[in-house]
């Protein structure tokens, strides 16, 4: 990767900067490369002596250095490698811009130091130990020009293992302070916060108000356990909203009701997986240096299979987590959840479907009916609507009206094969067997035939289905 992209260009800088990706970041010795290094190194320089605004990138705070160092008091900055300039940590970019104009000396893949401040306090003590010629590789620019317009720039870079080995240092403490705040905020009971959508208030653990907006308005931003300072994302999410501002597209909307119609109708209620920034919300994009969540889940697992031996006997299967058609109640099976139907609301899933003959799309189409009817405060038995789903269920359960479903007209209908909830789990694991089939279907006599349709005209002629029409227009 460049030194260009490393020094946190913006994104309309990186198409321009798509000749230095060839090997700033992995120096070759050999003299052969010393053209592509001037033409990395000249476009480096290029990028920062325009007019063009510097990029801020994500502020970070200042702990102890690896160096034995102590940390800076008052507000977080860092300090110049070689001299007594302090910039603050968000500025980090303008540091840098200085090290190359006034020091001469790059640092490459500068978006992959997992601390910046503590990596810049380490080689600060350690160029006063050694020569910087120890630790950087020398580039020589405009070397085809006379000796006095010549000059040296020197690129710090992870080829060097003291440097790598760093970063990976860098990468690891990072990681255990974000499993740790994570940690931390699995346990915490004191949580207090608002839906954005509905404004019910919450209290307790962050993953109530997370599994709230996921159930019941369809807004989901991962599991809560994969989630780190989820206080801050929520924050921020509001934000945007208060500024009237779409979460996925990020367009900006005249009022609250413009915003909440456009989310609705264009299915928007959700974040937009390309907004960087949302990165530092996710522990995924903490595990291995130097790759986001995209390229996790982009990697080729293909060597997988070449392995001599399968062994599948310690395999389990992933909690489906399904929810209860009448409460929140969450079971980790299938089983789990229709036993806690059955005992709890005296709702027998699997035996109306037994009873009903229901096959894998109306069982579908069923649950999205009392999904709905359940969202909505009604009692699809007598009809009547409560202010509130406990309410609801109080009702139900006294007059047992859970089990008494209206006639199947009334839900089998082509609009319940849209689910009430786009990510309701229990449609995931319902039964699609031929067992499902009923009777009917069962001893249906449909004929499937296929025939060659390459040549129509001897088709018409020699079809069979000719012969079966003669057949039934002689039985008629």
């Amino acid at each position: 990767m460049a030194a260009t992209e490393a020094q946190g260009l913006c994104e309309d800088q990186r198409e321009d900067a798509a000749g230095v990706r060839g090997g700033v970041g992995y120096v070759d010795h050999e003299a052969s490369s010393e053209h592509r290094k001037r033409t990395d190194l000249g476009s480096c320089l290029h990028f920062f002596g325009t007019n063009r605004k510097d990029c801020i990138l994500e502020p970070l705070s200042l702990p102890e250095s690896p160096g034995g160092s102590t940390a800076f008091e008052g507000p977080p900055c860092v300090p110049c490698i070689f001299c007594e300039e302090h910039v603050p940590v968000a500025e980090q970019d303008r540091l840098l811009k200085h090290m190359i104009i006034e020091h001469k000396i790059v640092i490459a893949d500068v978006k992959l130091v997992a601390d910046f401040p503590r990596y810049i306090l380490y080689w600060r003590k350690r160029f006063t130990e050694q020569p910087i010629t120890d630790f950087c590789s020398v580039i020589r620019i405009n070397s085809t020009a006379p000796f006095e317009e010549q000059d040296n720039y020197f690129l710090l870079c992870d080829v060097l293992p003291e440097d790598r080995i760093l970063r990976e240092e860098l990468q690891k403490q990072r990681l255990k302070e974000v499993l740790d705040q994570q940690q931390r905020e699995r346990n915490d009971t004191s949580f207090h916060g608002v839906c954005m959508f509905c404004s019910e208030e919450f209290h307790g653990n962050r993953s109530v108000l997370l599994n709230h907006m996921a159930r019941e308005h369809a807004f989901n931003i991962g599991l809560p356990d994969n989630i780190v300072n989820c206080t801050e994302f929520l924050c921020t999410l509001q934000k945007k909203l208060d500024n009237l501002q779409c979460l996925y597209c990020e367009k900006t909307f005249r009022d609250k009701n413009t915003l909440k119609d456009h989310m609705r109708k264009k299915q928007h209620r959700r974040i937009n997986p390309k907004n960087r920034d949302y990165d530092r919300f996710y522990v995924i994009n903490y595990l291995e240096l130097g790759k986001s969540w995209e390229e996790v889940q982009l990697e080729d697992d293909r060597e997988l299979l070449d392995l001599p031996e399968d062994d599948w006997s310690d395999w389990q299967e992933y909690p489906v987590c399904a929810v209860c058609l009448f409460c929140e109640k969450q079971e980790e099976t299938i089983d789990e959840l229709y036993v806690h139907m059955k005992d709890t609301h005296e709702f027998d899933l699997l035996r109306i479907k037994s009873e009903l003959g229901l096959n894998f799309y109306q069982q579908v189409k069923l649950v999205n009916f009392i999904r709905r009817q359940v969202h909505q405060g009604r009692c699809y038995s007598c009809h009547r609507k409560f202010k509130s789903k406990t309410d609801l269920r109080t009702h139900m359960e006294e007059a047992k009206h859970t089990s008494l479903l209206p006639d199947r007209k009334t839900w089998d209908q082509l609009e319940y094969y849209f689910p009430t909830y786009e990510n309701d789990t229990l449609l995931c694991t319902l039964s699609d067997s031929e067992s499902d089939l009923t009777a009917q279907e069962h001893h249906e006599n449909v004929p499937v035939i296929s025939e060659d349709t390459s040549k129509l005209c001897a088709l018409k002629r020699s079809s069979v289905l000719n012969q079966l029409l003669l057949q039934e227009c002689l039985e008629n």
